[in-house]
């Protein structure tokens, strides 16, 4: 845990804001010349408060000739504490609220997404309100005596497959008439109602299937359309923009980060951590786990239903040195669009 940051005077407050502001622009450390005309101090004076920031943790540089450039701590402190942030420009709030109208949801928030990546030169990412899968087929192969492979197809095209325990004595030729019952007579109904209804068969003896291969099957999927539940669907876009002039010279960051953008599920968890924020939540660096390595950020902000319960989270991933100033709104504004078109 960091100790705590002293006091800072105007003047540090101020040279630190320009070093930062200046190294989100350039991306690359700030000499104590480049900000001479910014403020009414010598390159000597300038370099003094300098050596001050770095030693309170909030500035480093890369080597002994360069300029300074902040940490992650003097990142949280600018974020928090200097960064003047304002509402996006007319333009690019019409560009968001023009991609969600009049389109289903899934390719709204696509849509969304992909406009947020594009203005805020980020990666786009968006958690999607769940929705219940639909049966389309169930289908089971035998292992061994005691085991199958249970294959479940949903209507969307998704396939999963898990292995289950059968009931002693259960039969290969049971099983695959449960299976074909499933798909012949449940298909298209979500999978609670499957279960349901399978059940309510077994009970009342109305279908010559086996009960003890048609209760596994009803638990199976009970335990399916649970674990769907808690399973949140990710949109991604625009991974193509984190490859820009500056990444020419990180590439091993910017690999490391095309490869935690794939891990979906990951990012899913991390964005769940925005679902109780009041506007936008802000991960810098190894303050999340998953993008300590590429040194990452990400900055993701709730979006609310027509009952005003959180459904989703939009945001973005890139570098910790993305304009924040500028990013952080608009992600907050996303959120709030998507927020009055779902109402």
């Amino acid at each position: 845990m960091n100790a705590p940051i002293p006091e800072l005077t105007d003047r540090m407050r101020q040279i630190f804001g320009l070093v930062v502001e200046a190294y989100l622009e350039r991306g690359m450390p700030v000499g104590s010349k480049m900000l001479a005309g910014s403020v009414s101090l010598s390159p000597a004076s300038i370099r003094g408060v300098m050596q001050e920031l770095e030693e309170r943790g909030l500035l480093t540089h890369p080597h002994t000739s360069a300029g300074r450039m902040p940490t992650e701590t003097g990142l949280r402190l600018f974020v928090d504490g200097i960064m003047q942030a304002s509402l996006p420009g007319a333009a690019e709030r019409a560009a968001i609220e023009a991609q969600i109208r009049d389109r289903p949801v899934e390719e709204a928030l696509e849509a969304a997404t992909a406009t947020l990546s594009g203005l805020s030169a980020c990666a786009g990412v968006v958690l999607t309100p769940r929705q219940e899968l639909r049966l389309r087929q169930l289908s089971f192969v035998p292992l061994s005596p005691g085991r199958a492979l249970a294959v479940l197809v949903g209507a969307d095209g998704s396939v999963e497959n898990r292995v289950v325990e059968l009931p002693p004595g259960t039969s290969a030729l049971a099983l695959a008439e449960v299976g074909n019952y499933v798909s012949s007579r449940l298909a298209g109904m979500t999978l609670a109602q499957a279960e349901a209804r399978l059940r309510a068969e077994i009970t009342e003896r109305r279908e010559a299937i086996d009960a003890a291969a048609g209760e596994l099957v009803a638990s199976g999927l009970a335990a399916w359309s649970h674990d769907a539940a808690q399973r949140p669907v990710l949109i991604v876009r625009g991974q193509a923009n984190l490859i820009d002039d500056a990444a020419a010279a990180d590439l091993e960051r910017v690999r490391r980060l095309l490869e935690e953008l794939e891990d979906r599920q990951e990012i899913a968890q991390v964005l769940e951590q925005a679902r109780e924020a009041e506007g936008c939540r802000i991960f810098i660096g190894s303050e999340n786990r998953m993008f300590a390595l590429s040194g990452s950020s990400v900055i993701a902000a709730p979006y609310r239903g027509s009952d005003g319960a959180v459904v989703g989270v939009v945001g973005v991933i890139g570098p910790t040195r993305l304009n924040y100033a500028r990013v952080v709104p608009m992600v907050d504004f996303t959120a709030q669009a998507l927020t009055r078109w779902m109402a």
